[in-house]
């Protein structure tokens, strides 16, 4: 979810909007921490009764079919809380903003919402969460991160849920180098979108290449560009043996569809927000099951892991005429990484900022029944550096099974991630 860099000037203005909006964020409206009446300690967003959580969405950008899911699920979670009698004898309210995936409603969005919420549940995309990432990082509450760029990594408050773009493509082409064949000499292609998605991507496939003696060819994409023939003719030019996807979905199916019709045959290896199982039904489908295979941090919606069957069942009866996709299991596991700190800090009678964040920090395996243990204690580091590798499948739930159990190659262990 990810990740474009926008036009210098809007850049600016949403810099500007940050510093004129600095007075606002502090510590919420209520001038500081309070103790209810049941001894818990409490700040922002959170009253006697209430918790609030915000999540700061893509429903009508270039994110809108999995942010959809992302929201539902996170939603989901929070109403089963609730329905269990809440977290600290106070009921969840989520407060869900729409920011279209633009950098100036992303501001406007954590300046209405940051006094009303004790945690953000989500906060999609490198570049609008980048827009407020120093207000976050003073003061801020916990906000659960969307996005895998190395730009996310250095500020307690901050957390994201699986490991760096640049890592699961490391551990995407070696497993190329494993089961494909690819050998020192070969030519690695890459097509990436400009911005932080596909500058750290590159820089993983850099790096790979590098250790294993091949080269890259690279494709930069706007977020705008629809139509991959350009791209792919270069790469059949060059003679690349593997291509690398970090694009959006539709760029992807463009991608896969024109080296189909070109006669290229070659792997191509999707980052996380590459792929969206609604591609399967498109004309495209036979040649993304035949060559596509997808690296992400978590589990798919098909493991057989129980958590993860009764995710889908529970969706399933609240939302029936809506498909699942990871998108589902994304915001359904980062509410509960959320609630989960949440509840931690209310053993601890401390419902503060400070209290909610030192709580999430405490936890150095956690799990939620998901197939993923994430430490969350190291703030320069991602939680993980273990990549699954799926491949899409039209007969597993939410279009992608698992072909390698996760794991993290020698490269990617060793891989110095260099926090911005």
């Amino acid at each position: 979810m990810n990740r474009f860099r926008l036009h210098a000037g809007a850049i600016g203005l949403a810099a500007l909007l940050a510093m004129t909006a600095t007075a606002c964020s502090g510590k919420g409206t209520d001038g500081g921490d309070t103790t209810g009446a049941d001894g818990v300690k409490h700040g922002p967003g959170v009253t006697d009764k209430t918790i609030g959580v915000g999540m700061i969405t893509d429903l009508t950008g270039p994110y809108a079919a999995l942010a959809k899911g992302i929201t539902q699920g996170g939603q989901l979670y929070f109403e089963q809380v609730n329905q269990a009698g809440g977290i600290c004898g106070r009921q969840v309210e989520s407060l869900v903003r729409d920011m279209s995936y633009d950098v100036q409603k992303s501001v406007a969005a954590y300046t209405e919402l940051e006094p009303k919420v004790a945690a953000f549940g989500h906060f999609i995309g490198s570049a609008t969460v980048g827009a407020v990432k120093d207000r976050i990082s003073k003061d801020g509450p916990l906000t659960m991160v969307l996005a895998w760029s190395p730009q996310m990594l250095g500020a307690e408050q901050l957390q994201m849920t699986g490991t760096t773009y640049a890592i699961d493509v490391i551990n995407g082409v070696d497993y190329m180098v494993e089961k494909h064949g690819l050998k020192s000499g070969d030519k690695i292609g890459h097509i990436y979108l400009e911005g932080d998605y596909g500058d750290d991507s590159l820089a993983g496939s850099t790096y790979a290449a590098q250790q294993h003696g091949m080269t890259v060819v690279e494709q930069k994409v706007k977020a705008t560009d629809a139509d991959m023939t350009s791209q792919i003719a270069a790469m059949k030019s060059a003679g690349v043996k593997v291509i690398v996807l970090s694009v959006s979905p539709k760029q992807t199916a463009s991608a896969v569809g024109v080296a189909a019709a070109q006669g290229l045959n070659v792997p191509f290896i999707g980052s996380n927000s590459s792929y969206a199982p609604q591609l399967l039904a498109t004309p495209v489908g036979p040649a993304l099951l035949k060559n596509l295979v997808v690296m992400q941090a978590s589990s798919p919606l098909s493991a057989d892991l129980p958590a993860m069957k009764k995710l889908a069942a529970d969706y399933k009866a609240k939302y029936p005429n809506d498909g699942l996709d990871n998108g589902v299991m994304a915001g359904y596991t980062t509410a509960a990484i959320t609630g989960d700190a949440l509840k931690l800090a209310c053993e601890k009678k401390d419902l503060s900022r400070d209290g909610i964040i030192a709580a999430h920090r405490s936890q150095s395996a956690w799990d939620g029944g998901f197939g993923s243990k994430l430490d969350f204690t190291q703030v320069n580091q991602p939680p993980s550096r273990d990549t699954h590798i799926l491949q899409p499948d039209k007969d597993s739930l939410g279009g992608l099974k698992t072909i390698r159990e996760p794991s993290a190659s020698e490269n990617a262990k060793k891989y110095e991630i260099k926090v911005g």
